[in-house]
């Protein structure tokens, strides 16, 4: 007996559960099919699809119509619409009007947006906010625009700050990101298009661009790109960000990712395209250049000598965060001559006690210091500058004193670290912090030539990038007319041309005075 018992509860362990997947072709079947005239049929095949009453956000309200002396419903998504207007401006008309109609128009005196027949397409609009009514006897659905969803208010932006400029930010909804940018370009050529790109979620991505701008090629191969997704759901503009690059593994972003709509409205006026999506505080702007990542807006709202100053002043900050610590390993290791002899005492002097190669300090306070950026950025706002400042300064101190590092790779890092911050975009400023850690490794091991190496194979790498056909280094190289505005811009009324990169429609911005 016990070795039957054995016996099946061996089996029974080694038995794998099979779960095989069984599509669901009878729902998808019947989204293709157009509505009946018959209540009852109707009113079976929304609750069967919406889950009613297990869905307890889904509301079907009945009540017969009484000009009409027939029954009717209406479904809506109660978490997603305005209930007043719904109680007040459709269903109270609809069952308190007496007077003889023959159209539901007369008789509801909120707009209908549309009608529709096709259950998928219905069902579709409702997830979307809005309200359905059906009556018993018409063969289509009566749809109304009833949306109201809580978010947060236009406030400033957090990422991309500037001192001299607009200082609202795009939010959550999408609804107040395109009337920010329309409140920016008032004209009728502004066009708002909406594409679905997923399928089970269904999420929908805003296309904006100037119609009598923007080329057509280039559209056209953003809506084919967007067409092309096979994927259930894509909920942000960051993750739709990685779907439409071309090299989604590589270290250099090839799209613009901002959270302000000056920037993007410039940029549209330009003759480029920004995606819009709900719940995504953000645009994309198609397609990308290295310039467009490294200038920021503030460089066009300051007086040009100011703007060329603070420009000039960040691409020095893009060397100093790159080659600091790069350089000093390689010089400190391998090419000593390169250092007069004073200094060179100097700093032997303060290694004299540290244990580990140059390498290692330089590694060592690398990472802590990306450790005390993350955590000043994740813990509570009132407290993360704190962090950053104290813990800097307490690690800094106390590794010095410790004779684990000296003082000078402290000066070092702080001033690779502080550098970082210069750079506005956030992928970009990603980019150049782990490019830094490569500098480090091929300086460690060869000095300046692997410093060097590493440099002309990075270039030779950025220079076969490509964002949706467009050159990284253009309008610099291959050299296309622009307006000129790369390492230094010139005044405003010296800016004529948009760029040629993106064979815009109209190329002059601005004519000779």
């Amino acid at each position: 007996m016990r070795k039957k018992i054995s016996k099946l509860l061996m089996k029974s362990l080694n038995t794998e559960p099979e779960f095989k997947e069984k599509p669901n072709t009878e729902e998808l079947e019947l989204k293709e099919q157009d509505i009946s005239t018959c209540y009852e049929r109707n009113l079976a095949t929304f609750k069967s699809l919406f889950s009613v009453p297990d869905n307890i956000d889904v509301k079907v309200r009945e009540f017969t119509i009484t000009s009409l002396k027939r029954k009717g419903f209406i479904i809506y998504l109660s978490t997603m619409v305005d209930l007043q207007i719904i109680m007040q401006s459709i269903q109270e008309p609809l069952i308190d009007n007496e007077h003889p109609s023959e159209k539901i128009l007369d008789i509801v005196s909120y707009p209908i947006i549309t009608t529709n027949t096709n259950i998928g397409e219905i069902t579709e609009f409702i997830t979307s906010g809005n309200t359905a009514l059906f009556v018993d006897g018409d063969d289509q659905c009566y749809l109304f625009e009833t949306t109201k969803i809580s978010g947060r208010s236009i406030e400033k932006s957090e990422n991309e700050v500037i001192v001299k400029g607009a200082k609202e930010a795009f939010n959550e909804r999408v609804i107040d990101n395109i009337a920010l940018i329309r409140k920016k370009i008032k004209n009728e050529n502004l066009l708002v298009k909406t594409q679905t790109i997923s399928k089970r979620s269904r999420n929908n991505v805003f296309l904006v661009y100037q119609n009598d701008l923007v080329n057509e090629e280039l559209l056209k191969t953003i809506i084919d790109k967007l067409d092309s997704f096979d994927v259930d759901s894509i909920i942000d503009l960051s993750i739709l960000e990685q779907y439409l690059e071309e090299r989604p593994r590589s270290l250099f972003p090839t799209i613009v990712y901002t959270e302000r709509p000056d920037r993007a409205a410039a940029f549209i006026e330009e003759g480029h395209i920004i995606l819009l999506m709900e719940n995504s505080p953000s645009c994309l702007i198609l397609p990308a250049t290295f310039w467009a990542m490294f200038h920021s807006p503030e460089d066009h709202y300051l007086r040009t000598p100011y703007g060329n100053f603070i420009r000039i002043l960040r691409f020095l900050a893009l060397f100093v965060a790159l080659f600091t610590s790069p350089f000093y390993l390689a010089i400190t290791n391998f090419h000593v001559g390169m250092i007069p002899p004073d200094l060179l005492m100097a700093i032997a002097g303060t290694r004299e006690k540290v244990p580990f190669p140059s390498i290692m300090e330089v590694l060592m306070m690398e990472i802590a210091f990306e450790l005390i950026r993350e955590a000043g950025l994740r813990v509570p706002s009132p407290i993360g500058p704190t962090i950053g400042i104290v813990g800097a300064l307490i690690l800094g101190q106390a590794a010095v004193q410790a004779n684990i590092i000296s003082p000078i790779v402290i000066i070092v890092i702080a001033l690779s670290g502080l550098s970082s911050f210069i750079i506005i975009d956030i992928s970009m400023n990603f980019a150049i912090r782990i490019t830094r850690f490569l500098f480090i490794f091929s300086a460690g091991f060869i000095g300046i030539y692997g410093v060097m190496a590493l440099l002309i194979a990075g270039l030779f790498y950025l220079l076969s990038l490509k964002s949706f056909g467009t050159p990284y280094f253009a309008p610099m190289t291959p050299h296309s007319q622009s307006s000129k505005d790369l390492l230094i811009r010139h005044v405003p009324m010296k800016e004529r041309f948009r760029p040629g990169y993106l064979k815009p429609k109209d190329m002059v911005k601005q004519r000779k005075g």
